[in-house]
């Protein structure tokens, strides 16, 4: 009887250890020089390509409040959401919270079906996809559904108190002078803000955005950054930066 128990605990240690090296142990032969885990390849330290972006990086790290002005393709979005996720996960600071104006380019979609945050994903879709890359699906995943990384339309920032938390408002020059400063006013303690922007690609009807008036007030403040990068920076196709130089 004794035997039979002993037999039947070492086949089960057996098993045990083949799940594991399955899971946990490095892979051999082909394939054998791919990371442990996959998702560490996301945690990648993003460096700045430009004096402008570099300046960018220094001033959210060192204020509580900076303000990144330029036009498309500088990386504004992608280096701040790259800094929230290195605060996360160095514990600087307890959730991300990104928020946009849900407003069409140019076009009006009418009625989009499913609940809220379906609703609103085509408007969120570029923070959705910068995050993925940051994180990876899985740990996105999570963070989306613990809270720990919360996505919220303009609409419904007013009233709240945003305290231990990296804030980004993107798109900002979809928003009314009037948002902004309800916006720029969630600020709370231990918390860092970034808002982004291109004031000359706005859509919204001519003289309603308000990111241009609020950067020019901001700028006489010497505890908040204003960062305007320009057509040197971007950092997609070369093309884009020489289009933007001549529309």
């Amino acid at each position: 009887m004794a035997k039979r128990a002993s037999r039947r605990l070492q086949q089960v240690d057996q098993e045990s250890a083949r799940v594991h090296s399955l899971f946990f142990d490095k892979p051999r032969g082909r394939g054998a020089d791919l990371p442990e885990d996959r998702d560490q390849r996301y945690l990648a330290k993003v460096r700045p390509r430009s004096d402008n972006q570099r300046a960018l990086m220094e001033s959210i790290e060192s204020n509580a409040l900076t303000l990144a002005l330029g036009p498309a393709g500088t990386g504004k979005t992608y280096l701040a959401i790259s800094a929230g996720v290195e605060a996360l996960e160095a514990g600087k600071i307890a959730r991300i919270v990104l928020s946009r104006p849900a407003v069409e380019a140019g076009e009006n979609l009418g009625y989009l079906p499913g609940d809220m945050r379906e609703k609103l994903d085509p408007y969120l879709r570029p923070l959705y996809d910068v995050l993925n890359d940051r994180l990876g699906a899985k740990r996105l995943r999570t963070y989306l559904a613990d809270g720990t990384i919360e996505i919220a339309p303009v609409a419904f920032m007013r009233g709240r108190t945003l305290n231990n938390s990296f804030i980004l408002i993107d798109e900002a020059q979809n928003c009314t002078y009037g948002q902004l400063k309800m916006l720029l006013t969630r600020l709370g303690w231990h918390s860092t803000m970034v808002l982004t922007g291109d004031p000359d690609q706005t859509d919204l009807l001519a003289g309603m955005s308000g990111l241009e008036d609020i950067g020019r007030r901001l700028d006489a403040m010497d505890d908040v950054t204003v960062v305007r990068l320009n057509d040197k920076d971007v950092v997609r196709h070369p093309l884009v930066g020489r289009m933007l130089s001549v529309l």
